[in-house]
């Protein structure tokens, strides 16, 4: 009996030491005063949820031969939350609600209150959309204002070779990866249109100029900044009513 009871106690013993092993993945005592070399490894997992607006073109159960581009819209920080119809403030999505008709399928997601644009749940969202959707996969676009500009910069720098065109409107972002050689040839075929306020005092106009330099250094020739003069935060009023703009997105395809 007590042997039984001392064996009880060494295998909960060892249980424990492994169980505690695994919780530290047997990392090395390290030294003090020393600087020792560690390692860390983890399994990172999360849920990716976005409510968004849906637009399909006029024919696009009517013409069953035809795979339709992809435009992305992502909105500002205002219109962040759980009210969907304030995505339709700005936009293309505010277009379409005032009746205009667009030849590709437009996704405006909502980004959740108190966080900003995602890049993993937005790559999510069109890997979705291209599953279940008659979408040309060669012709997907984002575009985006201000907050959503910073969303719009940061997929064109990570994600280059899924778009075919980027139109981020008073926007900025982190330059180092246009940096990365893994990204420069995808970089090299992107179309870029920036747009920017001359006198917006939300977000500088130097963040759209510095962004526009780091990807013409990157390679990317079809670039071109557009500044509005007079224009404050809301340069995307008139962004996206450029007379040019959507057959300029549309041209484009990787």
């Amino acid at each position: 009996m007590v042997w039984a009871v001392k064996s009880l106690v060494v295998l909960l013993t060892t249980v424990a030491l492994l169980t505690g092993c695994a919780r530290t993945q047997c990392l090395p005592k390290p030294r003090a005063g020393a600087q020792t070399s560690q390692s860390f490894t983890a399994v990172v997992s999360k849920t990716n949820h976005l409510e968004y607006l849906l637009y399909l073109p006029k024919n696009y159960y009517t013409d069953h031969e035809t795979k339709f581009p992809l435009v992305l819209f992502l909105h500002g920080a205002g219109e962040r939350g759980t009210n969907l119809a304030v995505v339709a403030k700005h936009g293309p999505p505010k277009l379409v609600a005032a009746g205009r008709e667009f030849p590709f399928i437009l996704v405006s997601p909502q980004c959740p209150e108190g966080q900003v644009w995602d890049d993993d749940a937005l790559m999510s969202l069109i890997d979705k959309l291209q599953a279940n959707l008659g979408v040309d996969p060669h012709r997907i676009y984002v575009t985006g204002l201000s907050m959503g500009g910073y969303g719009t910069w940061s997929l064109a720098s990570k994600h280059p070779e899924r778009f075919a065109a980027v139109a981020p409107v008073c926007g900025g972002g982190e330059r180092i990866r246009t940096l990365l050689p893994t990204q420069r040839e995808a970089l090299k075929t992107l179309g870029v249109w920036a747009f920017h306020g001359g006198k917006d005092n939300v977000v500088a106009l130097s963040e759209s100029e510095r962004m526009v330099d780091a990807f013409k250094k990157a390679g990317v020739t079809d670039i071109q900044l557009t500044v509005y003069p007079e224009d404050g935060h809301d340069s995307w009023t008139h962004a996206y009513n450029e007379p040019t703009f959507y057959d300029w997105l549309l041209k484009h395809s990787r």
